[in-house]
């Protein structure tokens, strides 16, 4: 999974990057960098925890994300962020890092910090970057229908009317993921890469004089904000990211002395992430391995095989499923499985379940 850090200046989105990546790969803020900051981390899992201590295997592999953070605050055509389009486009969702503190110390460029202006500019930015996109492609389309015939134009057509829908739905304001289409316009689409049509995580970051009011300042903005395909959550970046570089205990007394939840910033922004993309995982387990997979929520056997290798998927037979409770409860035996009855057999048809243990049965 691959998140895009996007923010307008001083918004504070590299000091977000620095909190969820937990000193994997710590940069300065403000820094004038030419090139994305880029941090892989491990998605904390309890089962997977459970499932080693149980099992001892050889190697444990959790679920991953790559957050990568951009160096600039503008992705118009003519903005610094021109550069990055193309692969911004190609990342699972954004997070729209959002800024919600005053601090003298980091002037806003505007000169004031208003968050909902900052929202809709670069809202419009990248509303701009995908129209550019349209009218590119409809100039195109009308050059090379000028030399067709009448009986082949009927295909370019219909797609130009898609492409005329999905200008006018971005030219009244609003972003492509709130697009209703059919399953055909959407692969149709597909190619296009889109970026209003990504997932957003909008991430207020706010004060350390306002940790108290989180919640209420996180509601306001879901309030505004929360439509198909957009989240919403707040944190404090600045002492997120102090309690990153913290060893775990000191981490715990700090954030329990604030009254800052247990969960950390980074598991909260990973669990919106993951409710925000519908996705969730499946584990696999034995000596050799214990190996959590993110997968697609309502994902059948065959595509989580394919997750795990494309052969799985194509010579797929069965999978034989179990809980991880289960699985933990049995220390990792097959043979403890199916005499408590705890081990099934399931069909192409059988959607993985979060949490389920699958071993994948499969010729090639």
């Amino acid at each position: 999974m691959e998140l895009g850090i996007i923010g307008k200046a001083r918004s504070g989105k590299t000091t977000v990057f620095n909190a969820v990546t937990r000193g994997t790969a710590q940069v300065g803020a403000y820094s004038a960098g030419t090139e994305p900051n880029v941090g892989v981390v491990k998605v904390p899992d309890p089962r997977v925890e459970a499932l080693t201590e149980a099992i001892t295997p050889k190697k444990v592999s959790y679920a991953e994300i790559r957050w990568v953070d951009y160096p600039v605050g503008e992705f118009g055509a003519d903005g610094p962020g021109r550069q990055f389009v193309s692969e911004l486009a190609r990342m699972d969702a954004l997070v729209h890092v959002v800024r919600h503190f005053t601090d003298d110390s980091v002037p806003h460029p505007d000169g004031s910090v208003d968050s909902h202006r900052d929202i809709e500019a670069l809202d419009l930015e990248l509303t701009f970057v995908d129209l550019g996109l349209i009218e590119r492609r409809l100039t195109r389309i009308d050059s090379e229908m000028r030399s067709m015939k009448a009986s082949e134009r009927s295909a370019m057509e219909a797609h130009r009317d898609l492409l005329g829908r999905v200008q006018a739905h971005l030219e009244s304001g609003q972003g492509l993921r709130s697009l209703t289409l059919t399953e055909s316009e959407d692969k149709e689409l597909r190619a296009y890469q889109f970026i209003t049509k990504l997932p957003v995580l909008l991430l207020v970051n706010i004060g350390e004089d306002a940790v108290g009011d989180a919640a209420a300042i996180e509601a306001a903005y879901r309030e505004r904000y929360a439509a198909p395909g957009v989240a919403v959550a707040a944190m404090c970046a600045k002492i997120e990211a102090e309690l990153a570089q913290m060893e775990p205990d000191e981490a715990d007394a700090f954030r329990a002395d604030l009254g800052l939840s247990e969960d950390s910033a980074r598991d909260r922004a990973i669990m919106a992430a993951y409710e925000l993309l519908g996705v969730h995982s499946f584990l696999t387990a034995g000596e050799e391995e214990v190996h959590a997979w993110t997968v697609a929520r309502g994902a059948t056997a065959p595509e989580a095989a394919g997750k795990i290798h494309s052969d799985l998927e194509r010579g797929f037979i069965r999978a034989e499923v179990t809980s991880w409770q289960d699985m933990v409860a049995a220390r990792g035996s097959m043979a403890e499985l199916k005499k408590a009855g705890k081990l099934r057999t399931e069909g192409k048809s059988y959607v993985v379940q979060d949490g389920d243990v699958l071993n994948i049965l499969f010729n090639v």
